[in-house]
């Protein structure tokens, strides 16, 4: 019967992604200032020593669970597996994956958790950044400059082209889900989305269709 017990016992790693997933609906609900560990317990069940065991304080925790998930999000931007596509064909599958992971309630519960909060963690905030939208942005910054090396694009700041590209997908749309104004899109409202995103990045606002492709190559076909 111990045997049986000691194997139904969570592991560290279960039971920390358990206390992470309680802490971040309190957090989500109630704001960073206004959640206490008693109410991450109340939702979890367990005592408050694991908590403080595992995190150390309520600050701990809340740096834990906005670190982790961003780094978890960004990690499905690896352009692995991309080699040999065209930048459009690339693009179209970054923006994808980038739109999915910014309206996923993981990210938009982090971010307007940190928006409030970013004045009294400073450092919090610029790890976010740095894992979130700064990431991305380096990461595409790479594929523009291979496709620059191929010849494919002529381009001096890929990396300010880069930063252009991420921003497009944290527009007005993003900001409406934030808030709470509308639930995040549909898929046929994220593909044509991305699709329009990736058309007037590659060729501007003149004469893009709604495939998000110049006319002049639609005429030329």
């Amino acid at each position: 019967m111990a045997t049986a017990t000691h194997a139904r016992r969570p592991s560290k790693n279960a039971r920390r992604a358990a206390i992470l997933e309680a802490a971040a609906q309190v957090f989500f609900e109630q704001g960073y200032a206004a959640t206490s560990i008693d109410a991450i317990i109340e939702r979890l069940g367990g005592s408050k020593r694991t908590i403080y065991n595992e995190f150390g304080s309520k600050e701990g925790l809340f740096t834990a669970l906005v670190s982790e998930n961003a780094g978890t999000a960004l990690s499905a931007l690896a352009v692995d597996g991309l080699e040999g596509r065209s930048l459009s064909e690339v693009l179209l599958e970054f923006g994808r994956r980038l739109l999915a992971i910014y309206m996923s309630p993981g990210l938009i519960g982090v971010y307007r958790s940190i928006m409030p909060e970013a004045g009294r963690f400073p450092e919090l905030a610029r790890e976010f950044f740095e894992k979130g939208p700064g990431r991305a942005s380096d990461r595409l910054a790479e594929v523009l400059e291979e496709a620059r090396d191929r010849g494919e694009i002529e381009l001096e700041d890929c990396r300010g082209a880069a930063d252009h590209f991420v921003g497009m997908f944290r527009d007005n749309l993003h900001l409406q889900v934030v808030l709470g104004l509308r639930p995040p899109p549909s898929p046929p409202e994220a593909e044509a989305a991305v699709t329009s995103a990736v058309g007037i990045f590659l060729h501007g606002i003149y004469g893009v269709d709604r495939e998000g492709r110049a006319k002049g190559q639609m005429s030329n076909g």
